[in-house]
C-alpha cells in the first residue's frame, strides 16, 4: 500500500471550511485513487449538506482512469462503519441507549449501522442546535427502527449524554460542547468530528483507540489532535490503533474497562477500497455511466 499524507486547504480557520485531498494505491488491488472531499460546517445554515466528495479511480498497469465514484454517501458509509467496527470490539455487548449530539447526516448513518452492530439498542437520545433538525432526525429513522424509542432533547446536550451507554458527537462546529460530567453511564465514545469535547472526555477514558495515531496527531483539528499539541497528551497515552486490536496483538475492551474512547480520522485507503467495491458492483449489475 502507498499512503501519501492527507493534504488539506482551510478557507475558514474558524469554522474549517477545507476541502481534503485524500490520495492512495492499493497495490495487491491493482488500483491507485485519490478522493477529493469538501466539508463545510458552514452549508449547515444553507440547508446544504457538509459533506461532498467524489473519489477518482485509476488501474495501475496502464494508469488509464476507470472511474469517478460519488462519495458523498460512501463518506458517510466509512465514518460510520470504522465506527461500528470499532464497537464490535470496545462497546459493552448488552449497550441498550446511544446519545447523539448533532442530528445531520453522519449521525442518522451512525445510528444505522450501530443499530445493525448493536440490536440490543433501544433507547435513542438526540440532540442538536435546532428542533428542526431533531424532528427530521426521528422522522427519518423512527419508522424503519419501530423498536427503538427516541427522544428528541433539542440543544440539551446534556439530556442526550446522561444515561446513554454509547455516546456519539457528530457535529460541525469547533466547539467542546460535550462535557466529561455528562457521562455518567457511558462505557463507549464515538469521537466523529474536530474539535467536539472538552479535554476531561479524553483524559477519563480507560483507553483512548484511533484508527491511525499519526494521521490523528497531526491533524491539528480534533480534541486529542490539540491534546497532543499542548503537551496533555503523548504516544504512551494512546492505547491502541484500531487494527492492532482486529488482528489480536492488543486486547480490545475487558472487564477493568469503563468507559473507552474512540477517535477516526478516516483514512484515504479505506476510501479507495470502498470506491473500488462500488465500482465492481456496479460492473455486474451493468450500472455504470460511460462518458
Amino acid at each position: 500500500m502507498i499512503l501519501p499524507e492527507k493534504s488539506s486547504q482551510i478557507f475558514d480557520p474558524i469554522s474549517q471550511n477545507r476541502i481534503n485531498c485524500m490520495p492512495s494505491t492499493l497495490l495487491d488491488e491493482n488500483i491507485c485513487g485519490i478522493k477529493w472531499v469538501s466539508v463545510f460546517p458552514t452549508n449547515a445554515n444553507k440547508n446544504i449538506e457538509n459533506v461532498n466528495g467524489i473519489t477518482l479511480l485509476s488501474e495501475i498497469e496502464t494508469g488509464q482512469p476507470i472511474a469517478i465514484v460519488n462519495s458523498t454517501w460512501l463518506t458517510k458509509f466509512r465514518t460510520a462503519g470504522v465506527a461500528a467496527l470499532a464497537s464490535e470490539y470496545l462497546a459493552k455487548k448488552d449497550s441498550k441507549s446511544i446519545g447523539f449530539i448533532g442530528a445531520g447526516e453522519e449521525a442518522k448513518m451512525h445510528l444505522e449501522v450501530f443499530k445493525h452492530m448493536h440490536p440490543s439498542i433501544k433507547e435513542c437520545r438526540v440532540s442538536s442546535r435546532t428542533h428542526k433538525s431533531c424532528v427530521k432526525f426521528v422522522e427519518s429513522l423512527s419508522k424503519k427502527y419501530e423498536d427503538i424509542n427516541f427522544t428528541i432533547c433539542d440543544n440539551n446536550f446534556e439530556k442526550s449524554i446522561r444515561g446513554s451507554d454509547i455516546v456519539v458527537t457528530a457535529i460541525s462546529g469547533q466547539e467542546a460542547v460535550l462535557k466529561a460530567d455528562w457521562l455518567d453511564k457511558a462505557n463507549f465514545y464515538v469521537h466523529v468530528g474536530g474539535f467536539e469535547d472538552e479535554y476531561d472526555v479524553a483524559l477519563k477514558a480507560d483507553k483512548i483507540v484511533c484508527d491511525e495515531w499519526d494521521a490523528v496527531k497531526h491533524r491539528g483539528s480534533q480534541t486529542i489532535s490539540k491534546m497532543y499539541q499542548d503537551g496533555l497528551l503523548n504516544d504512551e497515552n494512546i492505547y491502541a490503533e484500531l487494527s492492532e486490536i482486529i488482528l489480536e496483538n492488543k486486547v480490545g475492551r475487558d472487564e477493568k474497562d469503563r468507559f473507552i474512547y474512540f477517535n477516526s480520522v478516516g483514512m484515504a485507503y479505506e476510501d479507495v477500497l470502498l470506491a473500488k467495491f462500488v465500482y465492481d458492483k456496479s460492473e455486474e449489475v451493468g450500472n455504470i455511466l460511460e462518458i
